[in-house]
Protein backbone atom coordinates (compact mmCIF):
# COMPACT_ATOMS: atom_id res chain seq x y z
CA UNK A 1 0.00 0.00 0.00
CA UNK A 2 1.40 3.39 -0.79
CA UNK A 3 0.42 6.16 1.54
CA UNK A 4 2.07 9.68 2.62
CA UNK A 5 3.80 7.29 5.17
CA UNK A 6 5.87 5.90 2.72
CA UNK A 7 5.95 8.55 0.10
CA UNK A 8 7.68 11.03 2.75
CA UNK A 9 10.16 8.17 3.97
CA UNK A 10 10.87 7.04 0.91
CA UNK A 11 11.61 10.74 -0.12
CA UNK A 12 14.34 11.54 2.25
CA UNK A 13 15.98 8.12 1.85
CA UNK A 14 18.73 9.09 -0.44
CA UNK A 15 19.01 12.70 0.94
CA UNK A 16 19.75 10.85 4.79
CA UNK A 17 22.18 8.60 2.94
CA UNK A 18 24.09 11.86 2.19
CA UNK A 19 23.80 13.14 5.65
CA UNK A 20 25.05 10.39 7.74
CA UNK A 21 27.83 11.90 8.97
CA UNK A 22 26.26 15.43 9.69
CA UNK A 23 23.92 13.19 12.04
CA UNK A 24 26.48 11.34 13.83
CA UNK A 25 27.99 14.41 14.53
CA UNK A 26 25.23 15.98 16.11
CA UNK A 27 24.20 13.05 17.99
CA UNK A 28 27.71 13.16 19.35
CA UNK A 29 28.01 17.00 20.08
CA UNK A 30 24.98 16.47 22.12
CA UNK A 31 25.80 13.70 24.36
CA UNK A 32 28.94 15.70 24.87
CA UNK A 33 27.23 19.54 25.68
CA UNK A 34 24.25 18.55 26.63
CA UNK A 35 23.12 18.23 30.41
CA UNK A 36 20.97 15.41 32.09
CA UNK A 37 16.98 16.28 32.15
CA UNK A 38 15.66 16.94 35.55
CA UNK A 39 12.79 18.29 34.69
CA UNK A 40 9.03 16.74 34.65
CA UNK A 41 8.83 13.83 32.20
CA UNK A 42 5.47 13.95 29.99
CA UNK A 43 4.01 10.49 30.08
CA UNK A 44 2.19 9.59 26.58
CA UNK A 45 -0.67 7.20 25.82
CA UNK A 46 -1.22 6.73 21.83
CA UNK A 47 -4.28 6.11 20.41
CA UNK A 48 -3.79 4.15 16.76
CA UNK A 49 -0.93 1.70 16.66
CA UNK A 50 -0.44 1.70 12.87
CA UNK A 51 2.45 2.83 10.81
CA UNK A 52 2.67 6.36 11.96
CA UNK A 53 2.07 5.31 15.53
CA UNK A 54 4.61 3.23 15.34
CA UNK A 55 6.94 5.57 13.69
CA UNK A 56 6.08 7.93 16.86
CA UNK A 57 6.99 5.46 19.49
CA UNK A 58 10.44 4.85 18.07
CA UNK A 59 11.47 8.24 18.24
CA UNK A 60 10.45 8.67 21.41
CA UNK A 61 12.84 6.17 22.39
CA UNK A 62 15.47 9.25 22.11
CA UNK A 63 12.92 11.40 23.66
CA UNK A 64 14.35 13.27 27.37
CA UNK A 65 10.70 14.99 28.17
CA UNK A 66 8.08 12.50 27.21
CA UNK A 67 7.68 8.72 27.65
CA UNK A 68 5.58 6.66 26.04
CA UNK A 69 3.43 4.76 28.77
CA UNK A 70 0.56 3.55 27.72
CA UNK A 71 -1.50 2.29 24.17
CA UNK A 72 -5.21 2.73 23.04
CA UNK A 73 -6.14 0.37 19.91
CA UNK A 74 -9.08 -1.73 18.98
CA UNK A 75 -7.23 -4.65 17.84
CA UNK A 76 -5.81 -7.47 21.02
CA UNK A 77 -2.99 -8.39 18.92
CA UNK A 78 -1.28 -4.94 18.84
CA UNK A 79 -1.84 -3.91 22.44
CA UNK A 80 0.32 -7.46 23.31
CA UNK A 81 2.77 -6.62 20.98
CA UNK A 82 3.29 -3.10 21.97
CA UNK A 83 3.19 -3.95 25.80
CA UNK A 84 6.58 -6.12 25.01
CA UNK A 85 7.85 -3.79 22.70
CA UNK A 86 7.68 -0.98 25.03
CA UNK A 87 7.16 -2.51 28.27
CA UNK A 88 3.84 -0.78 28.61
CA UNK A 89 1.94 -1.89 32.13
CA UNK A 90 -1.43 -3.82 31.62
CA UNK A 91 -3.20 -1.25 33.41
CA UNK A 92 -2.40 1.64 30.97
CA UNK A 93 -3.88 -0.16 27.66
CA UNK A 94 -7.53 0.57 26.44
CA UNK A 95 -9.41 -0.26 24.05
CA UNK A 96 -11.48 2.19 21.91
CA UNK A 97 -14.88 1.43 24.23
CA UNK A 98 -13.14 2.25 27.52
CA UNK A 99 -10.77 4.39 27.13
CA UNK A 100 -12.32 6.70 28.86
CA UNK A 101 -11.56 4.94 32.10
CA UNK A 102 -7.87 6.89 31.32
CA UNK A 103 -9.59 9.81 33.88
CA UNK A 104 -8.59 7.12 36.55
CA UNK A 105 -4.95 6.52 35.79
CA UNK A 106 -3.03 8.77 37.40
CA UNK A 107 -0.01 7.50 35.26
CA UNK A 108 -0.66 9.07 32.09
CA UNK A 109 -0.79 12.66 31.07
CA UNK A 110 -1.76 13.11 27.56
CA UNK A 111 -3.25 11.05 24.53
CA UNK A 112 -1.71 11.30 21.13
CA UNK A 113 -4.62 10.78 18.69
CA UNK A 114 -3.15 8.98 15.63
CA UNK A 115 -6.16 7.54 13.96
CA UNK A 116 -8.64 8.23 10.67
CA UNK A 117 -9.82 11.78 10.40
CA UNK A 118 -13.07 11.37 10.78
CA UNK A 119 -12.37 9.99 14.37
CA UNK A 120 -10.09 12.82 15.36
CA UNK A 121 -13.43 15.04 16.40
CA UNK A 122 -14.89 12.32 18.44
CA UNK A 123 -11.38 11.11 20.45
CA UNK A 124 -10.36 14.32 21.27
CA UNK A 125 -13.39 15.53 23.14
CA UNK A 126 -13.47 12.20 25.14
CA UNK A 127 -9.65 12.65 25.71
CA UNK A 128 -10.33 16.05 27.31
CA UNK A 129 -13.58 14.73 29.02
CA UNK A 130 -10.96 12.54 30.80
CA UNK A 131 -8.87 15.47 32.05
CA UNK A 132 -5.82 14.60 29.79
CA UNK A 133 -4.18 16.42 27.55
CA UNK A 134 -4.86 15.74 24.26
CA UNK A 135 -1.86 15.74 20.95
CA UNK A 136 -3.71 14.85 17.71
CA UNK A 137 -2.55 14.55 14.41
CA UNK A 138 -3.20 16.35 11.43
CA UNK A 139 -5.30 17.46 10.12
CA UNK A 140 -7.07 17.69 13.54
CA UNK A 141 -10.97 17.37 12.26
CA UNK A 142 -12.92 17.44 8.97
CA UNK A 143 -13.82 20.42 8.73
CA UNK A 144 -13.73 23.98 10.78
CA UNK A 145 -16.55 23.52 12.77
CA UNK A 146 -15.57 19.89 14.28
CA UNK A 147 -12.30 21.90 15.18
CA UNK A 148 -14.01 24.52 16.60
CA UNK A 149 -15.72 22.01 18.81
CA UNK A 150 -12.36 20.17 20.05
CA UNK A 151 -10.77 23.66 21.04
CA UNK A 152 -13.65 24.51 23.02
CA UNK A 153 -14.07 21.22 24.81
CA UNK A 154 -10.10 20.94 25.55
CA UNK A 155 -10.67 24.76 27.22
CA UNK A 156 -13.47 23.72 29.08
CA UNK A 157 -11.33 20.31 30.46
CA UNK A 158 -8.61 22.92 31.07
CA UNK A 159 -5.95 20.81 29.02
CA UNK A 160 -4.03 21.47 25.94
CA UNK A 161 -5.08 20.70 22.47
CA UNK A 162 -1.67 20.58 20.41
CA UNK A 163 -1.42 19.29 16.79
CA UNK A 164 1.30 17.22 15.24
CA UNK A 165 2.50 19.72 13.31
CA UNK A 166 6.15 18.02 13.25
CA UNK A 167 7.52 20.36 10.93
CA UNK A 168 7.32 23.38 12.96
CA UNK A 169 10.19 22.21 15.43
CA UNK A 170 12.33 20.52 12.59
CA UNK A 171 15.87 23.41 12.18
CA UNK A 172 16.06 23.88 8.23
CA UNK A 173 12.69 24.84 8.28
CA UNK A 174 12.86 27.70 11.08
CA UNK A 175 16.34 28.66 9.85
CA UNK A 176 14.13 30.16 6.74
CA UNK A 177 11.31 31.41 8.82
CA UNK A 178 14.22 33.05 11.06
CA UNK A 179 15.83 34.59 8.10
CA UNK A 180 12.49 35.49 6.51
CA UNK A 181 12.14 37.65 9.75
CA UNK A 182 15.14 38.99 9.82
CA UNK A 183 14.43 40.49 6.56
CA UNK A 184 16.87 38.47 4.43
CA UNK A 185 14.49 38.03 1.59
CA UNK A 186 13.47 41.22 1.20
CA UNK A 187 9.33 41.75 0.59
CA UNK A 188 8.30 37.98 -0.27
CA UNK A 189 6.23 38.17 -3.37
CA UNK A 190 5.67 34.61 -4.45
CA UNK A 191 5.57 31.31 -2.43
CA UNK A 192 5.40 27.47 -4.51
CA UNK A 193 4.25 23.73 -3.04
CA UNK A 194 3.86 20.94 -4.53
CA UNK A 195 2.88 17.93 -2.53
CA UNK A 196 1.69 14.88 -3.94
CA UNK A 197 2.46 10.98 -5.07
CA UNK A 198 0.54 7.98 -6.32
CA UNK A 199 -2.01 6.85 -3.93
CA UNK A 200 -2.09 2.49 -3.43
CA UNK A 201 -4.32 0.61 -2.45
CA UNK A 202 -8.16 1.53 -3.26
CA UNK A 203 -9.24 0.32 -0.16
CA UNK A 204 -7.03 2.49 2.48
CA UNK A 205 -8.86 4.16 4.55
CA UNK A 206 -7.69 7.72 2.80
CA UNK A 207 -9.49 7.19 -0.41
CA UNK A 208 -12.61 6.76 2.14
CA UNK A 209 -14.63 9.75 2.38
CA UNK A 210 -16.67 8.35 4.92
CA UNK A 211 -13.17 8.15 7.02
CA UNK A 212 -10.39 10.97 5.31
CA UNK A 213 -13.04 13.68 4.64
CA UNK A 214 -12.07 13.92 1.30
CA UNK A 215 -8.93 12.60 -0.57
CA UNK A 216 -5.18 14.27 -1.10
CA UNK A 217 -6.24 17.33 0.16
CA UNK A 218 -6.91 16.18 3.79
CA UNK A 219 -3.52 14.25 3.86
CA UNK A 220 -0.79 15.34 1.68
CA UNK A 221 -2.53 18.93 0.96
CA UNK A 222 -2.25 20.40 4.34
CA UNK A 223 1.25 20.23 3.75
CA UNK A 224 1.15 22.59 1.08
CA UNK A 225 -1.61 24.88 3.38
CA UNK A 226 0.47 25.02 6.45
CA UNK A 227 3.77 25.43 4.83
CA UNK A 228 2.63 28.48 2.66
CA UNK A 229 1.25 30.25 6.27
CA UNK A 230 4.62 29.39 7.70
CA UNK A 231 7.03 30.42 5.08
CA UNK A 232 5.14 33.68 3.61
CA UNK A 233 4.58 34.42 7.68
CA UNK A 234 1.00 35.74 6.86
CA UNK A 235 -2.85 34.55 6.96
CA UNK A 236 -4.28 34.00 3.24
CA UNK A 237 -6.96 36.66 2.71
CA UNK A 238 -8.55 34.56 -0.52
CA UNK A 239 -8.21 31.03 -2.02
CA UNK A 240 -8.89 30.27 -5.83
CA UNK A 241 -8.77 25.99 -6.50
CA UNK A 242 -9.13 23.78 -9.11
CA UNK A 243 -9.78 20.24 -9.24
CA UNK A 244 -8.32 17.57 -11.97
CA UNK A 245 -9.75 14.30 -11.15
CA UNK A 246 -8.76 11.18 -14.11
CA UNK A 247 -9.28 8.33 -12.18
CA UNK A 248 -13.23 7.97 -11.11
CA UNK A 249 -13.18 4.60 -9.70
CA UNK A 250 -10.48 5.48 -7.02
CA UNK A 251 -11.27 8.63 -6.62
CA UNK A 252 -15.22 8.40 -6.30
CA UNK A 253 -16.95 11.46 -5.52
CA UNK A 254 -16.06 13.23 -2.42
CA UNK A 255 -11.92 11.77 -2.61
CA UNK A 256 -10.47 14.25 -4.85
CA UNK A 257 -7.71 13.40 -6.80
CA UNK A 258 -5.63 16.36 -7.87
CA UNK A 259 -6.27 19.70 -6.54
CA UNK A 260 -4.55 22.83 -7.59
CA UNK A 261 -4.72 26.41 -5.53
CA UNK A 262 -3.85 29.36 -5.10
CA UNK A 263 -4.25 31.72 -2.03
CA UNK A 264 -3.27 35.49 -1.78
CA UNK A 265 -1.70 37.45 1.10
CA UNK A 266 -2.02 40.97 2.68
CA UNK A 267 1.05 41.77 1.42
CA UNK A 268 -0.13 41.15 -1.82
CA UNK A 269 2.00 37.96 -1.79
CA UNK A 270 0.32 34.85 -3.72
CA UNK A 271 0.72 31.02 -3.23
CA UNK A 272 1.08 28.24 -6.10
CA UNK A 273 0.48 24.95 -4.69
CA UNK A 274 -0.78 21.51 -5.76
CA UNK A 275 -1.92 18.61 -4.23
CA UNK A 276 -2.05 15.37 -5.55
CA UNK A 277 -2.93 11.36 -4.99
CA UNK A 278 -2.11 10.71 -8.82
CA UNK A 279 1.69 12.40 -9.54
CA UNK A 280 4.79 11.12 -7.55
CA UNK A 281 7.87 12.82 -6.45
CA UNK A 282 6.25 15.88 -5.32
CA UNK A 283 7.82 17.44 -2.11
CA UNK A 284 9.00 21.00 -2.97
CA UNK A 285 8.80 24.61 -1.76
CA UNK A 286 10.50 27.31 -2.89
CA UNK A 287 9.71 30.98 -1.36
CA UNK A 288 11.00 34.45 -3.48
CA UNK A 289 11.29 37.57 -2.33
CA UNK A 290 12.63 40.78 -3.96
CA UNK A 291 16.11 39.99 -2.07
CA UNK A 292 16.37 36.56 -1.90
CA UNK A 293 15.11 32.94 -2.28
CA UNK A 294 14.47 29.60 -0.32
CA UNK A 295 14.56 26.08 -1.70
CA UNK A 296 13.71 23.36 -0.40
CA UNK A 297 13.28 19.65 -1.65
CA UNK A 298 12.12 17.13 0.20
CA UNK A 299 10.22 19.97 2.06
CA UNK A 300 8.16 18.25 4.84
CA UNK A 301 9.60 14.35 4.12
CA UNK A 302 10.84 12.17 7.45
CA UNK A 303 14.06 12.14 6.26
CA UNK A 304 16.93 15.19 6.13
CA UNK A 305 15.13 18.41 5.08
CA UNK A 306 17.04 18.88 2.18
CA UNK A 307 16.97 23.12 0.96
CA UNK A 308 19.08 26.21 -0.24
CA UNK A 309 18.73 30.00 -0.18
CA UNK A 310 20.45 32.25 -2.00
CA UNK A 311 23.41 32.75 0.60
CA UNK A 312 24.27 28.60 -0.03
CA UNK A 313 22.64 25.56 1.51
CA UNK A 314 20.63 25.05 4.68
CA UNK A 315 23.16 23.54 7.02
CA UNK A 316 21.52 23.01 9.86
CA UNK A 317 21.52 20.17 12.03
CA UNK A 318 19.47 16.98 11.17
CA UNK A 319 17.16 15.95 13.65
CA UNK A 320 13.87 12.90 14.04
CA UNK A 321 11.49 14.97 13.62
CA UNK A 322 8.91 13.51 15.76
CA UNK A 323 11.69 12.86 18.91
CA UNK A 324 12.33 16.95 18.83
CA UNK A 325 7.85 17.36 18.51
CA UNK A 326 7.52 15.16 21.69
CA UNK A 327 10.05 17.20 23.55
CA UNK A 328 9.34 20.76 22.49
CA UNK A 329 5.06 19.19 22.93
CA UNK A 330 6.23 18.29 26.78
CA UNK A 331 7.67 21.72 27.38
CA UNK A 332 4.86 23.58 25.88
CA UNK A 333 2.30 21.99 28.04
CA UNK A 334 4.22 22.17 31.40
CA UNK A 335 6.29 25.08 31.04
CA UNK A 336 3.83 26.88 28.10
CA UNK A 337 6.60 27.68 26.38
CA UNK A 338 5.79 29.50 22.77
CA UNK A 339 7.18 27.80 20.13
CA UNK A 340 8.31 30.21 16.94
CA UNK A 341 5.37 28.50 15.01
CA UNK A 342 2.03 27.55 16.79
CA UNK A 343 1.13 24.33 17.38
CA UNK A 344 -1.82 24.38 18.86
CA UNK A 345 -5.96 23.74 18.08
CA UNK A 346 -5.81 27.40 16.93
CA UNK A 347 -3.24 26.80 14.69
CA UNK A 348 -5.13 23.55 12.89
CA UNK A 349 -8.59 25.18 13.38
CA UNK A 350 -6.79 27.90 10.56
CA UNK A 351 -5.78 24.85 8.40
CA UNK A 352 -9.12 23.86 8.65
CA UNK A 353 -10.92 26.82 7.57
CA UNK A 354 -8.87 27.23 4.47
CA UNK A 355 -9.21 23.56 3.45
CA UNK A 356 -13.25 24.31 3.51
CA UNK A 357 -12.71 27.13 1.54
CA UNK A 358 -10.51 25.37 -1.13
CA UNK A 359 -13.63 22.88 -1.52
CA UNK A 360 -16.14 25.84 -1.53
CA UNK A 361 -14.09 27.57 -4.33
CA UNK A 362 -13.88 23.91 -6.13
CA UNK A 363 -17.62 23.67 -6.22
CA UNK A 364 -18.65 27.23 -6.79
CA UNK A 365 -15.49 27.71 -9.22
CA UNK A 366 -14.67 31.30 -8.15
CA UNK A 367 -11.97 33.06 -5.90
CA UNK A 368 -13.67 32.39 -2.01
CA UNK A 369 -12.65 35.34 0.36
CA UNK A 370 -10.94 34.15 4.08
CA UNK A 371 -11.45 34.60 7.51
CA UNK A 372 -8.41 32.77 8.89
Amino acid sequence: MNTRRDFIQKMGLSALMLQLSSVTAFADGFDQIGKPYEGKILRVAIMGLGGYGTRVAEAMKACTKAKLVGVISGTPSKIKDWQTKYNIPEKNCYNYENFDQVKNNPDIDAIYVITPNALHHSQVIRVAKAGKHAICEKPMALNAKEGQEMIDACKKANVKLLIGYRMHFEPRTLEVIRMRNAGDFGKIMFFQAQCGFKAGDPKQWRLNKSLAGGGSMMDIGIYAINGARYMVGEEPIWVSAQETKTDTIKFKEGVDETIQFQLGFPSGAVASCLSSYNINHLDRFFMSGDKGFAEMQPSTGYGPIMGRTHKGALTEAITTHQTVQMDEMASIIFEDTKPLVPVNGEEGLKDLKIIDAIYQAVKMGKKVNLNV
